[in-house]
């Protein structure tokens, strides 16, 4: 997810576990206020994640991990870690809580607001409703989300996200 602000976060499901890096730019946490990661962000991250850590889609063009938050979850874990490091002073200075604000809601009236107030359209909120329940896609479902755009148009976008094809 990128924001078109300069904030981003990416969640990487494997089978290895679950793997989530955020970004806030205007954090304090920024690695590019000091040219290096924040101390303890990502020293304790597994070995088996180490593939997000070097994802050049989650990096800046010199390298460097794009991350003011880290967290993860190793399959069969009981809980979420996150690396030994003391935070700065301030309400959300990692940017965690404004990042999976959106997630955390539990329900599509986040996601619809987010959408509006993104994309500066009308967003219904029974069709993202439909979408999170993984409805099968139509022309007609596609088009209350966004007027100009046809299910045929979104094949490979599908593919990617293994979003489940049609039922009938």
């Amino acid at each position: 997810m990128r924001n078109g602000s300069g904030d981003a976060y990416s969640i990487v499901f494997s089978p290895a576990g679950a793997f989530i890096r955020g970004f806030d730019h205007e954090s304090v946490m920024s690695p590019y206020r000091s040219g290096q990661m924040w101390p303890g962000l990502v020293a304790a991250v597994p070995d088996v994640f180490a593939g997000s850590l070097n994802e050049p889609a989650f990096s800046h063009k010199d390298g460097v991990l794009e991350a003011t938050v880290c967290l993860w979850r190793q399959r069969g874990d009981d809980r979420w870690h996150t690396g030994d490091i003391e935070l700065p002073d301030g309400d959300d200075p990692d940017g965690a809580n404004g990042l999976f604000e959106t997630l955390l809601d539990g329900t599509g009236i986040a996601y619809q607001r987010f959408a509006q107030d993104y994309y500066e359209a009308t967003v219904h909120e029974d069709a993202v409703a439909e979408i999170l329940a993984l409805s099968s896609l139509t022309d007609e479902l596609v088009q209350r989300l966004n007027p100009d755009a046809r299910l045929a148009d979104l094949a490979e976008d599908l593919a990617e996200i293994r979003y489940p094809p049609a039922r009938g």
